[in-house]
C-alpha cells in the first residue's frame, strides 16, 4: 500500500496555512496537479481545510446539458447530485487509498430548514460555518477564482461564471495578474427549497442560487486527522 504523509506536522499547521494533498485536473487540457488546501481551523475534531481554488464547475443538482437554471427542483444537501459526486467521483479521483486514510468522516449540520444532518468524507461548507470561520480567519479567504479546468465548458453545459467588471474587490492576484473571482456553492438550503446558499465574488453569503444553475463553482472541504503519518 502506498504510504501517505502530511507535508508538515499538525503542531505547525494553523489557520491561514497552506499545503498540498491529493491530485485533480487543474489546467485547460485536464492535466492533474496537486491540490492546494487552506487550513481554516485546527481543533480536537481534526484539521478543517478548504481547497484554495475553485476546482470544478457543477450544478448543485441535475446533470443534463438540456437543464435550464429555471428548472430547479426542491432538493436538500442530503439528496443532491453534488454531494454524491463529491463523495464518490471526486473522492476517488483526487485521493489514493493511503491519502484517504487521513480523511475523517464529518458530521454536517446546518444543511437547511428540515434538511437532515449528513456524514461525509468530502463536503461543502455551510453558511453558518463560513460566518464562524470568518471570525477566525477574516473574510478574504472567501474570495476565490477557478482553475483553468474549472473555467472550461463541460459536456453537461456547466461553465464557471468569472467576474469581468470594474469592481476591484471582485478580483484576486494570481501570478501577478488580476483574475476575476467566481461564485461557489455552500451546502445550506437557500431562501426556498429549490435554492441554495453560495458565496459571491465580493465575499458575501447569498441565499438565492437556483440549484440547477450551471455557472457556480465547487470548493471541496475535508476534515483531516492530526496524525503525522498513516
Amino acid at each position: 500500500m502506498e504510504q501517505a504523509y502530511l507535508p508538515v506536522t499538525h503542531r505547525s499547521l494553523k489557520p491561514g496555512d497552506f499545503f498540498t494533498f491529493g491530485m485533480y485536473p487543474q489546467t485547460t487540457d485536464g492535466q492533474e496537479q496537486a491540490i492546494l488546501w487552506r487550513v481554516l481551523e485546527q481543533s480536537d475534531r481534526g484539521l478543517l481545510v478548504l481547497s484554495e481554488d475553485i476546482l470544478d464547475c457543477r450544478r448543485f443538482h441535475g446533470q443534463s446539458a438540456e437543464l435550464k437554471w429555471r428548472d430547479s427542483t426542491e432538493i436538500s444537501w442530503q439528496d443532491c447530485d453534488l454531494r454524491a459526486w463529491l463523495n464518490d467521483e471526486f473522492y476517488n479521483t483526487a485521493f489514493h487509498e493511503a491519502e484517504k486514510s487521513f480523511i475523517k468522516t464529518t458530521l454536517c449540520t446546518d444543511n437547511g430548514e428540515n434538511c437532515p444532518d449528513t456524514e461525509d468524507k468530502v463536503f461543502l461548507l455551510s453558511a453558518a460555518e463560513v460566518q464562524e470561520l470568518s471570525r477566525l480567519n477574516g473574510k478574504e479567504w472567501r474570495r476565490a477564482a477557478g482553475t483553468g479546468y474549472a473555467r472550461i465548458r463541460k459536456p453537461d453545459g456547466c461553465s464557471l461564471y468569472v467576474y469581468d467588471k470594474s469592481d476591484k474587490d471582485n478580483y484576486i492576484l494570481r501570478d501577478g495578474q488580476e483574475t476575476g473571482c467566481s461564485w461557489w456553492w455552500l451546502r445550506t438550503q437557500g431562501n426556498k427549497p429549490s435554492r441554495v446558499s453560495f458565496v459571491g465574488t465580493g465575499c458575501s453569503i447569498r441565499s438565492y442560487g437556483n440549484n440547477s444553475i450551471n455557472g457556480y463553482g465547487v470548493r471541496p472541504a475535508l476534515t483531516l486527522n492530526l496524525k503525522d503519518e498513516v
